[in-house]
């Protein structure tokens, strides 16, 4: 079981790293344009967060003694990237589209948000799924409701996806957020209606639909990180952390 948020402590605590994390990401999505270096993008996070008295969850992050450590604060995904892309010494171009994952510990909670920008002008059907993308998760959070269920919210998700031909990745899914980046629930980003796990008041997770204009198969690199999608299709990825609330979903990584 994860969080259950029970005083007005936590629940302004969460709300500042949200904060944090939203208002970076802001600014990582501003930077982007083409000629960008990837690498610069780590280096932006690393500068704001010590200014900001913030930490990474990702840093040094190892799920599995297999898997080495995440070396990054945050994760980049060009393309046919889909999550978890490693920023390296490369060159942003005219007309790519870069998802970036960013997460905070602020007062040991967490904040965990995603977005994906256009490079310069790309091509239209590029901008497409951004936007089905982006307006997946607004239609997964407005069901994100206390007495709805999470397969709700995953259908949500799908149900629009469908109705673009796109392929919804169902190995990597959502997750609870609280003192940990990972905690319980999943939150897939398919389902039934009325089926799942209770959504209650004081639970707290992040949705992050991830859409392809292919399948929704996907590949992992080499590198043990980097999750490619399995056709080489474009891939959008969009995430904000969420608390059930008696009035309804609050954003806690909303500017």
């Amino acid at each position: 079981m994860g969080i259950v948020l029970k005083s007005r402590d936590e629940i302004r605590i969460m709300r500042e790293a949200g904060r944090h994390a939203a208002e970076v990401l802001q600014i990582l999505a501003d930077a982007v344009r083409p000629g960008l270096n990837v690498l610069e993008l780590d280096r932006i996070v690393r500068k704001e967060f010590k200014k900001r008295g913030v930490e990474s969850p990702f840093l040094n992050y190892q799920p599995r003694s297999d898997v080495p450590p995440y070396p990054s604060t945050v994760c980049v995904s060009i393309n046919a990237q889909i999550v978890h892309g490693i920023p390296g010494n490369r060159e942003l171009a005219e007309g790519d589209i870069v998802s970036m994952d960013l997460g905070t510990i602020y007062k040991g909670y967490v904040g965990d948000t995603a977005v994906t920008v256009p490079c310069g002008t790309v091509r239209p059907e590029a901008q497409h799924l951004i936007d089905v993308t982006r307006e997946s998760l607004a239609r997964a959070i407005q069901a994100a409701t206390a007495g709805n269920r999470l397969g709700d919210v995953g259908h949500a998700v799908e149900s629009l996806a469908k109705q673009h031909g796109y392929g919804v990745v169902r190995k990597y899914v959502g997750h609870g957020v609280g003192r940990s980046m990972h905690e319980d629930p999943s939150v897939p980003n398919y389902g039934e209606p009325g089926k799942g796990k209770p959504l209650k008041p004081g639970m707290v997770i992040a949705i992050e639909p991830m859409l392809n204009q292919g399948t929704g198969e996907t590949r992992e690199d080499a590198d043990g990180w980097t999750v490619w999608t399995a056709d080489g299709s474009l891939s959008a990825h969009f995430e904000h952390t969420i608390a059930i609330t008696p009035d309804g979903p609050e954003i806690l990584t909303l500017l």
